[in-house]
């Protein structure tokens, strides 16, 4: 058993600022139309459009700034996941916890090349962490499937399964 320590670098990871957009456009066409309704001369409702508009972009800047303060940390032990605008939650999977992977691509994250990585954890918590907003690029599985086999192999932790 190969007993030498491994140093990994802690890795940092946001959603790109395209993930907010691609989850939120049916909303901000919408707030972007009501805005152009309310704007038209000698139109009866123009005020309550323009109200609701309001209140849909104030909604739509609050979840801009969530999603610009959530972070994915991947450290050498732990996924982290930390989110929240007014109150910061941190989530933690010990890494060893982890059984599965799975990588999504909706239509406009492929359009936009982007995807989805949900980790599967025997974790209670969080027994699944989906990680939003990844450029199709990385490789975000390998790196923590290393880290994964590396944790299990220090710990003496076998999968065993029933085939």
């Amino acid at each position: 058993m190969n007993t030498q320590a491994v140093h990994y670098d802690t890795v940092r990871l946001s959603p790109h600022l395209l993930q907010y957009v691609i989850d939120r456009l049916p909303l901000i066409l919408l707030d972007v139309s009501g805005y152009v309704y309310a704007g038209i001369d000698g139109i009866l409702l123009g005020h309550i459009v323009l109200g609701i508009s309001i209140l849909i972009s104030s909604f739509l800047l609050y979840q801009l700034i969530h999603i610009r303060r959530m972070d994915y940390i991947v450290t050498g032990e732990q996924l982290i996941h930390e989110h929240g605008v007014f109150v910061r939650d941190s989530d933690y999977i010990e890494l060893y916890r982890v059984v599965d992977f799975k990588e999504n691509r909706s239509f406009l994250q492929q359009l936009a090349g982007l995807k989805t990585v949900s980790v599967y954890s025997g974790d209670r918590s969080t027994p699944k962490l989906d990680i939003i907003g990844v450029r199709n690029g990385m490789d975000l599985v390998a790196l923590i499937r290393e880290r994964v086999e590396y944790n299990r192999q220090r710990k003496g932790i076998y999968e065993i399964t029933n085939h």
